[in-house]
């Protein structure tokens, strides 16, 4: 065994890295992509939708804790199907959860290129997205525990800086303005806005792939999982519901930065404010985009690792302990994807990924239980049975709306699964695993 190959993850996470790493793999959510429900639901629409995602994410989230304390292992919903259902449902968890992990970074290094030139019109965004992937992920090969300080500093920043922005835009709000045009496409549009309403939450269960770098993960993971759901849940509804009483929804539902775009309705384009915030709004997209280069590469790293994918994407560096081919080839595949895409697309590829991954975790959940009763669950579900079965009964809705709503990318989706299979029985992997 090489070097390379011998060198195991760092333990050194702490609660407050994995309540950063929680809330900045999402954060970016509440900058951008989720006023695109509006287009397709109005305002009200999109409140009810994302209150009915709010609730599949508490749910899920304290389900899914309970997976991450027993088994802490990089993989994160892969090793849970594994253990529950043998390779063929850790090959449909980890596809699913590689497509959102992979998908994601696209769409935010996109935004920090939409918000860079609001501010700086002369740069390209296409050029400024490609230097994030080049810069982070030069700073995630440097080590997990100089990566997670990072994630903090910029985390805190943003979170700030949202309660700033939301502070200065209450005076401003109109109740009025909120319920103009509320539902133009009735309940079909509130199904059709599910996907948008996702993007607040999407990628919080990141957390599990650096379980296995967590100091005490039978006591840190939960702390981590849980404040960090309760922060994004009062963020999103604050930004959301502040923000549609600015202005029009028709007039912020079609671009990447519609909090500067708020702000500058309210205080000017010109204003010095309107400007420092667009500036400082780039905090809260670093802070997803540097969780998501994390998220990615370890669970490229836990599948290669595994069998799943060829062997030498999970070594890991010897001097950094960090997984450098994961990192190199999940920024190859995320510019290839920026030069494909539009904002819109990409979020809902992301959460099909998503929500089929959310639906296996709870089904393996579901499996453990009854197959592993005496396996160490340091952190059990409240409500059980019912809070799992509530976030797969919602995940599920959300997966026929996503499905019924974007025939084509559910097709390229689900057709991808199917080749993957294939290729995998055909050379004999899924004997070996």
């Amino acid at each position: 065994m090489s070097a390379e190959n011998a060198a195991a993850l760092k333990k050194v996470l702490k609660p407050i890295h994995l309540w950063a790493i929680a809330v900045g793999l999402v954060i970016s959510g509440e900058y951008f992509g989720w006023n695109y429900g509006w287009g397709v639901s109005g305002t009200v629409g999109f409140l009810i939708a994302t209150l009915i995602i709010t609730v599949m994410y508490v749910t899920f989230i304290f389900s899914f804790t309970e997976l991450t304390t027993s088994i802490p292992q990089a993989g994160g919903p892969f090793s849970y199907a594994h253990k529950a259902f043998g390779w063929w449902g850790g090959l449909i968890a980890g596809y699913a959860t590689l497509v959102e992990f992979l998908v994601t970074p696209p769409a935010i290094a996109f935004a920090l290129g939409s918000y860079t030139h609001f501010l700086y019109p002369t740069l390209n965004v296409l050029d400024v997205a490609f230097a994030c992937y080049g810069i982070f992920i030069l700073i995630n090969l440097l080590g997990i525990k100089e990566s997670a300080m990072f994630s903090l500093v910029v985390t805190l920043l943003a979170v700030v800086e949202l309660l700033i922005y939301i502070g200065i835009v209450l005076p401003h709000f109109s109740y009025e303005t909120f319920v103009t045009d509320p539902m133009p496409f009735g309940w079909p549009g509130v199904f059709a806005a599910l996907p948008f309403a996702i993007w607040f939450y999407l990628a919080i269960e990141g957390v599990a792939m650096v379980a296995e770098e967590v100091e005490d993960p039978k006591r840190t993971i939960s702390l981590g999982y849980i404040y960090g759901i309760l922060t994004l849940v009062v963020l999103a509804l604050a930004v959301m519901i502040f923000t549609g009483g600015i202005a029009s929804w028709k007039d912020l539902s079609k671009i990447d930065y519609p909090l500067p775009a708020a702000l500058s309705i309210v205080l000017g384009r010109d204003s010095g404010l309107t400007h420092l915030f667009a500036s400082l709004g780039l905090f809260g997209l670093i802070a997803s985009f540097h969780g998501t280069v994390i998220g990615y590469s370890r669970q490229i790293f836990a599948l290669a690792r595994s069998g799943f994918l060829p062997s030498f994407l999970g070594d890991v560096n010897a001097r950094f302990q960090t997984p450098h081919w994961a990192l190199l080839a999940g920024g190859a595949a995320g510019c290839v994807a920026l030069m494909l895409g539009t904002t819109d697309q990409v979020i809902i590829l992301a959460a099909l990924g998503a929500v089929v991954m959310y639906m296996i975790s709870m089904v393996a959940l579901f499996v453990l239980r009854k197959k592993q009763p005496l396996l160490e669950r340091p952190f059990t579900v409240p409500l059980y049975p019912y809070f799992p079965a509530i976030a797969l009964i919602i995940s599920s809705i959300c997966l026929v709306a996503i499905v019924y709503y974007n025939v084509m990318m559910s097709v390229w989706f689900f057709s991808g699964l199917i080749v993957v299979t294939i290729l995998f029985i055909l050379t004999g992997r899924h004997k070996s695993i």
